[in-house]
């Protein structure tokens, strides 16, 4: 199908939506894309603090070790192109209760593995399933929430989710060597992953279709009747809505090719670009430490067991960080907030790398971990709000899906600089995929702090110097 012109409005469904107060139906949605997203950041974690577990269980080589890693990454990136594009075709639902379908089944399949191979093939369809995991959160929650209150809901989103890092840490801490039942502890680890997945796509069917997804596919009647929902739930809970604001010029409506085509053109080519090469390297510096977090540690000559228990408290940082960024989300221009967190990431980071005693690599791998959860809620937010509804998923998933690739490569890059050149080697090209990132955003990210996200991807907002100046963040 051609693209409509690009003088068409962005419609009235949108405007109301961004009227409305939280209803009970946005506490619901967020809680329940939360809990979806524990299980994205419960596998991702996963691999660091099983990495020794699984080494001994299947006598695995180093180098043997890093495709079992890799294996769950890969799939997330497959993952995240298809069902990021799904996402656009067929709703965000849809794509929601999918995903977790196949995260489960393979992660329970995952769980009595009988070989490294059979682990691998395993961990990599639950990627799949896992793949667009949270850019799809992200989407769907920039449709639904309220521009003046996107952020703090949406980082509400991440502190539940983020509560899986420590859960996972001292979970493999206390079941990783020890069988229960008959089965060895690290089984019992994919075998909760999946039931708890199970429970999360029950809770996930309640939700509703995204209406702004609905209107900008011609299904105006569905989305009406939406909006009408969480209007007459807001005036049920003593709300008065206001008339709905003007509607913005938009980008282009495109659909299939013209969509894609879309994600190329100016001011969004600019934006994909960006985000590309924002996600090859930030994840170095995220999921980096984090997944290298208890290699680190047996390197400075801890064994396993002291190695998870510190891993754990190290990993207490995340949703502590994510909570942090509650009150700095819809206050600081979210671009420069990435900006400051990727400093501390850098600070903490080194500081941990040549800390030597317990009390310094506690105190700054929580810092680290911290820090790094400001920056991860601000980048979150800010990767589905600069492109429009029709592309929203697509964008968002496709280009987060190289970081899901970068972190397959992490393994057969990371480990072989930690072994032959030691943890401040490791740190340092942690620092310098850190510092790529920072100049990234800082040159090329516009500024979306407060403003719907219409407005962000306002067509009639490049046709002037100012505007220009607005999109290089000036």
């Amino acid at each position: 199908m051609s693209e409509m012109p690009s003088t068409a409005l962005a419609g009235t469904v949108a405007a109301r939506m961004d009227r409305l107060p939280i209803t009970r139906t946005h506490r619901l949605a967020t809680v329940a894309v939360g809990l979806g997203m524990f299980f994205d950041i419960y596998e991702v974690f996963l691999a660091g603090v099983l990495s020794g577990v699984l080494t001994d269980q299947f006598q695995l080589s180093k180098a043997a070790l890093a495709p079992v890693l890799a294996s769950t990454f890969i799939g997330m990136f497959l993952g995240a192109l298809v069902m990021g594009r799904l996402a656009d075709r067929l709703g965000r639902r849809r794509a929601f209760l999918l995903n977790l379908a196949l995260y489960s089944v393979f992660s329970l399949l995952g769980a009595f593995s009988p070989n490294a191979v059979w682990l691998m093939v395993t961990r990599f369809v639950a990627g799949i399933g896992l793949g667009a995991e949270l850019p799809l959160a992200d989407t769907y929650l920039t449709d639904l929430l309220p521009a003046r209150n996107r952020g703090r809901y949406i980082a509400w989103a991440y502190t539940v989710s983020f509560v899986g890092v420590p859960f996972v840490g001292f979970l493999a801490h206390s079941l990783a060597l020890t069988p229960v039942l008959g089965l060895a502890g690290w089984r019992w680890i994919f075998i909760i992953g999946s039931l708890g997945a199970v429970v999360v796509f029950l809770l996930r069917r309640g939700l509703p279709e995204s209406p702004r997804w609905l209107e900008s596919v011609g299904r105006r009647a569905e989305a009406d009747r939406i909006a009408t929902r969480f209007e007459d739930e807001a005036r049920a809970a003593g709300a008065t809505l206001d008339q709905p604001a003007a509607p913005a010029p938009v980008a282009p409506v495109a659909r299939g090719a013209a969509a894609l085509r879309l994600l190329l053109r100016p001011p969004f080519g600019r934006r994909t670009g960006m985000m590309v090469v924002f996600h090859l390297f930030q994840t170095v510096g995220y999921y980096g430490f984090g997944t290298m977090v208890p290699l680190v540690l047996a390197a400075k000559g801890y064994p396993v067991s002291k190695s998870l228990l510190f891993t754990a408290l190290t990993y207490l940082g995340y949703p502590v960080g994510s909570l942090l960024s509650l009150p700095l989300v819809d206050r600081v221009e979210r671009k420069f907030l990435v900006l400051f967190a990727l400093l501390g990431m850098a600070v903490f980071g080194l500081l941990f790398g040549f800390s030597d005693s317990m009390a310094p690599i506690l105190v700054f791998g929580f810092l680290y971990t911290a820090t790094s959860n400001v920056f991860s809620n601000g980048y979150h937010i800010y990767q589905a709000e600069i492109f429009p509804t029709v592309i929203r998923s697509t964008a968002a998933s496709g280009t987060y899906a190289v970081s899901r690739l970068a972190t397959a490569a992490m393994p057969f890059v990371l480990i072989p600089v930690l072994n032959n050149a030691g943890v401040g080697a490791l740190f340092g090209v942690v620092c310098a995929a850190l510092a790529i990132v920072a100049l990234d955003i800082g040159l090329l990210g516009p500024r979306t702090t407060g403003r719907t996200v219409e407005s962000v991807s306002a067509t009639s907002e490049y046709a002037s110097r100012g505007a220009r100046q607005t999109e290089s963040g000036i």
